[in-house]
């Protein structure tokens, strides 16, 4: 008699493993128990061993004393950097003189007509209403010295952004070499760049110029490969079908097809040289920068606001002209011969002013308001500095967050063994993207320790992670109410505009009168600073869920709370952890400049290095702050899914 058998059972492994993220935490739980042990036992625990330290301190040290000593003998600096110089300061100089030979009348009215033909008459009248509000400031003429030198910064940069997007845009070999290069040129601390630059020009317009250049130049480049690498392939095909040559395709196809691209790429380098105007006035830029730079010295809040304002102008006039150019492109614009009547009528003005003798903005048009604001300034320093019953004053708040808060953070993380901080750094950047990315954050973190640095590294890394904590609670809530409400977003957008574009160091000065000087008031400017991005982005994201699921929800019954936690969070996911991003990029570049206001750690380093002109102080704290927004942007921005794969 045949036996009945029953069928083997097929063994499964538990839920847990067969999850990604479980069992890529389950390989690194192995990897670590047997090189932890090993780490243990070569160079032991706590902070970071000596032994894997390199003194980088003296070959910079030679370094700047070489630069020092053959500044004014050497070849290269005679007939390379010193022809350099003399062209930056030549072209400045030359736009400089023709602004003012122009007139206040003829730069408003070139200015407003510009807009008119570009975005129409309402940008037109806001245009001239900018510039006229920089006159009744009686900042005219530092306006137009920084006027001046962003024209002379903005051409270099494109110049040098269109070619090396050019190049990463044709050659995909080319771009993988140039996005370190980019991605360095853009996180470096502009402070810490600074430094080489001064050595080498001295102090002065050059240096300002060339490290504009330097901090600007990267987004052209990006959006230029951006735009040249995402042209219309059937397009492409059509026109090398009819026989044009490589440069043909480029000169007709590929630039026309990438016009946005290249008019946003233009947009974000003029914000960004202009937000370098204030930094840049540190190495004798001159200008509103140098007015800001004096009153944060002064801790002058009226005069900083005075000089900051004209620059929020700039920046947001020259925001929506470009922007408005780049929203326009390929679109049929109006006949050549406005551009013609709009000259014209410019240099009538321009001319009718010079015979008139109105060349300089009249004393008797000015409007002081520093003496108001230092006043309003005194009054809320007085009464909520401290004393303010139940709630405690401003003082009061920023010595609790640094007790409560920046503390116990700080001396968290650096009493971590050094190997407990790469693992947690490698596992929250492997959860989130490959094991590629975990190794890039993991051995960028490393090179802070490496560089002799690695307890101030930690002590900025506190306040990175305080500042986007508060920066990112404060930012969702406030997306999320201006995605619900079109009239909260409208009232908001102004404000938004004013910090977005307001120098950094001008929200030092406030912070400082009402905080105090110390690592807290470093935080609160920080978060003032990120603030804006991350509330555009995430407004953004929950406005652009698709509609259809919505509505979806709300036939099935759901309240206004559920589509939100249900429905709108989980579909703005990239755009939520796109402002997780940026926050923590923003929130890293302040932190650094708080150095000037008692924030210490990295930021100090940087500052004094500059001050003091010590390579061997500023540049290992510069390349610091570089690895560790590697480091962050690694963990906070997630690897695509296709690359996910590999892990």
């Amino acid at each position: 008699m045949a036996t009945l058998t029953a069928p083997a059972r097929k063994v499964t492994p538990p839920a847990v493993l067969t999850h990604r993220a479980a069992r890529k935490l389950l390989a690194l739980a192995v990897a670590a128990a047997v090189l932890v042990p090993l780490a243990h036992s070569q160079w032991s625990s706590g902070t970071w061993p000596t032994a894997l330290t390199v003194d980088v301190s003296e070959p910079l040290g030679r370094a700047g004393d070489w630069i020092i000593d053959h500044r004014d003998s050497h070849p290269l600096f005679l007939y390379f950097f010193g022809h350099v110089s003399n062209a930056v300061v030549v072209s400045v100089r030359a736009v400089y003189l023709a602004l003012l030979a122009v007139g206040w009348a003829g730069v408003t009215a070139i200015g407003a007509l510009a807009a008119w033909r570009v975005a129409g008459v309402r940008l037109a009248l806001g245009t001239a209403a900018a510039f006229l509000a920089c006159g009744l400031l009686g900042m005219w003429v530092p306006t137009m010295q920084t006027l001046a030198l962003m024209v002379v910064a903005v051409v270099a940069s494109v110049a040098v952004g269109a070619l090396l997007g050019l190049a990463g845009g044709l050659s995909a070999r080319t771009d993988r070499a140039l996005r370190p290069v980019l991605d360095t040129m853009q996180v470096l601390p502009a402070f810490a760049y600074l430094l080489p630059v001064v050595l080498v020009f001295g102090i002065g317009v050059p240096a300002a110029v060339l490290a504009t250049v330097v901090y600007a130049a990267p987004p052209m480049a990006r959006l230029t490969a951006l735009g040249l690498r995402g042209a219309d392939r059937e397009v492409l095909e059509a026109v090398e079908s009819l026989g044009a040559t490589a440069r043909q395709r480029l000169l007709t196809a590929r630039l026309p097809l990438a016009r946005k691209e290249l008019l946003l790429g233009l947009n974000q380098t003029i914000m960004m040289a202009l937000s370098m105007a204030v930094i840049a006035s540190v190495i004798g830029a001159g200008g509103l920068g140098d007015r800001v730079y004096q009153a944060l010295a002064s801790v002058d809040v009226g005069a900083a606001l005075a000089a900051g304002i004209p620059i929020v102008l700039l920046a947001v006039v020259l925001d929506r002209v470009t922007g408005a150019a780049g929203e326009r492109a390929g679109e049929p614009g109006r006949s050549p011969l406005t551009w013609l009547y709009a000259l014209a009528a410019a240099v009538a003005v321009a001319v009718a002013g010079r015979l008139a003798g109105a060349l300089e903005w009249p004393g008797a048009w000015t409007a002081d308001i520093a003496g108001p604001v230092n006043r309003a300034v005194d009054w809320m320093t007085g009464h909520l500095y401290s004393g303010v019953p139940v709630v405690g004053g401003t003082a009061d708040w920023a010595g609790h967050f640094t007790t409560w808060v920046l503390d116990p953070v700080r001396d968290g993380l650096q009493a971590l063994p050094w190997w407990a901080v790469l693992l947690t750094v490698a596992a929250l950047a492997w959860l989130i993207g490959t094991w590629r990315t975990a190794l890039t954050a993991v051995l960028a973190m490393a090179a802070t320790g490496v560089l002799g640095v690695w307890k101030p590294s930690l002590d900025t890394l506190s306040q990175v992670l305080a500042a986007v904590a508060v920066t990112l609670a404060l930012g969702f809530l406030t997306g999320v109410a201006a995605a619900r409400s079109d009239r909260f977003e409208r009232l908001l957008r102004p404000v938004l505009d004013v910090f977005q574009t307001m120098p950094q160091f001008v929200y030092l000065i406030p912070v400082v009168a009402l905080f105090g000087v110390g690592r807290a008031p470093a935080v609160a400017a920080a978060v003032v600073y990120a603030l804006p991005a991350v509330v555009r982005i995430t407004a953004q994201g929950l406005r652009q869920v698709d509609p259809a699921a919505l509505e979806s929800a709300r036939s099935l019954g759901a309240t206004s709370g559920q589509q939100l936690r249900q429905v709108q969070l989980p579909l703005a996911r990239p755009a939520l952890l796109l402002a997780v991003n940026q926050g923590v990029v923003l929130v890293l570049a302040v932190v650094v400049i708080g150095g000037l206001v008692g924030g210490g750690a990295l930021g100090y380093d940087v500052v004094f290095g500059l001050a003091q002109g010590d390579l061997a102080t500023g540049l290992p704290a510069g390349a610091a702050i570089v690895c560790l927004g590697l480091m962050l942007d690694r963990v906070t921005q997630p690897t695509g899914r296709r690359a996910g794969k590999g892990a």
